[in-house]
């Protein structure tokens, strides 16, 4: 009598869906209308199209900035990841959502699904970091998320950041809402105009040696001091 043994079958598995993300969706379609909304009502447009298009003449001023290797936080669909590598400079970018690690790896682009709170490869040796498209919001505490960029670079490493385009510091509670009524979880953000991101970087041990405005963005850079000194 012969006994049959059971093979193992490798099952693929099945595709990703995030279709109750309204974040996620628009990763994978590139277009909006998406939002963050606060309890009150109130409501940012989040600039969808531009973020999965082609970097723009505001992004190629940062793009151009960078000097190796480059760590994009908060790299959302990964356009600055790839112009970066595109220069032939090394770069990564972190980011929390699935869908957005997905479309950047689909443009070229190094990528990690992770939190910038979390472990990164090569801490204490990156010569650029990027904050922009409002990630200096990120974790909701600017001056939590400034001192641990401070911890990623290497002596003398420069974080390029992107500033709201007028006067504002507030901390706030928001949820991501599409053009549907469609709405993700709750988290903390910030949002920082240019001089409350000075007065952030100077509590945090940065020299701010640059501020300039491209197509009604405006931007800093911040170098750190050497630890070492």
């Amino acid at each position: 009598m012969t006994t049959s043994v059971p093979v193992a079958r490798t099952v693929a598995p099945p595709p990703p869906s995030w279709g109750g993300d309204p974040y996620a969706r628009a990763m994978v379609s590139g277009r909006g209308p998406l939002f963050l909304r606060r309890d009150d009502g109130w409501l940012l447009p989040l600039d969808v199209e531009r973020w999965c298009a082609p970097p723009d003449g505001a992004d190629r001023t940062m793009v151009r900035r960078c000097r190796g290797p480059v760590l994009d936080i908060g790299c959302g669909p990964g356009r600055l990841v790839a112009a970066v590598a595109r220069r032939g400079v090394p770069a990564l970018g972190l980011d929390v959502s699935p869908a957005a690690v997905a479309r950047t790896k689909g443009a070229g682009g190094a990528v990690l699904c992770r939190s910038v709170f979390d472990r990164v490869p090569a801490e204490g040796r990156w010569g650029t970091a990027l904050l922009a498209d409002g990630n200096i919001g990120i974790g909701g505490d600017p001056y939590a998320l400034l001192a641990r960029v401070r911890e990623l670079l290497a002596p003398g490493g420069r974080l390029l950041a992107e500033a709201a385009p007028y006067e504002v510091d507030e901390r706030l509670t928001v949820r991501v809402e599409d053009g549907h009524g469609r709405q993700g979880g709750d988290f903390p953000w910030a949002r920082l105009g240019p001089r409350a991101l000075r007065t952030a970087a100077h509590a945090t041990g940065w020299s701010v040696t640059e501020e300039w405005s491209a197509s009604g963005r405006r931007f800093a850079s911040l170098t750190t001091a050497d630890r070492s000194a």
